[in-house]
């Protein structure tokens, strides 16, 4: 398998942006149920602006994590840009009886986060200087942390089809989810985990644009149930290097978040997979047994 990721700056540690990048490539790789082979980097820089030594920052935070992960990166290509970029390609292998799609999610199943939502909302607080120290140490946390033990887990837990949440935050990858699966799923608004802070931001609108497009392309799949605002906005909140969300029978699925969480995972059991063509439902029930 072969998938491609890049993106602009997250934080202002040049070492922890190349850090997060890398793992952010590497988690196409895993959300397939797969492992990273090797990768190649991928750098748009402004080197009339940006020094070198900066570049090699972020090229050795992207090799710590190539490191944690196993894979080994064989070299890259670079690209003058006015406005820095770095990520990579990445190869990476799975056995063709164990391959997760998007499409493998099943009437009947418990679906599982492994991580916290509200990175974007506290990349954007970043961005303008609100947001707290204790906050961006746990988005960091977040971020650089592989989706290896993740996939892991959905693999033991007989997991059927998965998918990484990224760009198009946790409502939009489930809605492509359960369009692909031909299903419906109810998430429990209450299950689903936040990075510390990251509801007070959104209320203080440090809302990505990336995370309004998002709710607005959901909404005619989505039934919000009362679920207040803030919540939906969360829940549709763009990820950078997110967790996997992936379909399980509900024991198993109870037990992967247990032994995800022993681990350090902020994963959850959020929500159930039922018959039907691809809409969400959320419910603002008390929180799941299951966090």
């Amino acid at each position: 398998m072969a998938t491609v990721d890049f993106i602009t700056p997250v934080v202002d540690d040049a070492r922890l942006w190349g850090r997060i990048a890398a793992a952010n490539a590497a988690s196409d790789v895993y959300a397939m149920g797969g492992r990273p082979l090797f990768a190649l980097n991928v750098v748009g820089w402004n080197a009339a602006e940006l020094p070198v030594a900066l570049l090699d920052e972020v090229l050795a935070g992207a090799a710590e994590a190539a490191l944690d992960g196993g894979w080994v990166v064989a070299g890259g290509h670079t690209v003058d840009d006015p406005e820095p970029k770095f990520g990579q390609a990445v190869i990476g292998e799975v056995h063709p009886d164990r391959i997760l799609s998007n499409a493998g999610v099943r009437a009947g199943q418990s679906l599982v986060l492994t991580k916290a939502l509200g990175v974007g909302v506290v990349a954007t607080a970043i961005k303008r200087g609100r947001a707290p120290a204790a906050v961006v140490e746990a988005a960091v946390a977040s971020m650089t942390r592989l989706n290896a033990q993740a996939a892991a887990a959905a693999l033991t837990a007989g997991a059927t089809g998965a998918t990484d949440v990224t760009g198009f935050g946790l409502l939009g990858h489930l809605r492509k989810l359960a369009e692909a699966s031909r299903v419906d799923a109810e998430i429990d608004a209450a299950a689903v985990p936040l990075l510390p802070g990251a509801r007070e931001l959104a209320g203080a609108g440090m809302v990505p644009g990336g995370t309004a497009r998002n709710l607005e392309w959901v909404r005619p799949r989505l039934d919000v149930g009362g679920v207040d605002d803030v919540t939906v906005t969360l829940l549709a909140d763009a990820q950078t290097s997110g967790g996997l969300l992936f379909g399980a029978p509900a024991a198993a699925a109870v037990a992967a978040v247990e032994g995800l969480r022993q681990t350090g995972h902020d994963a959850a059991v959020i929500g159930t997979v039922t018959d039907g063509a691809g809409r969400i439902r959320l419910r603002p029930s008390p929180r799941s047994a299951a966090r």
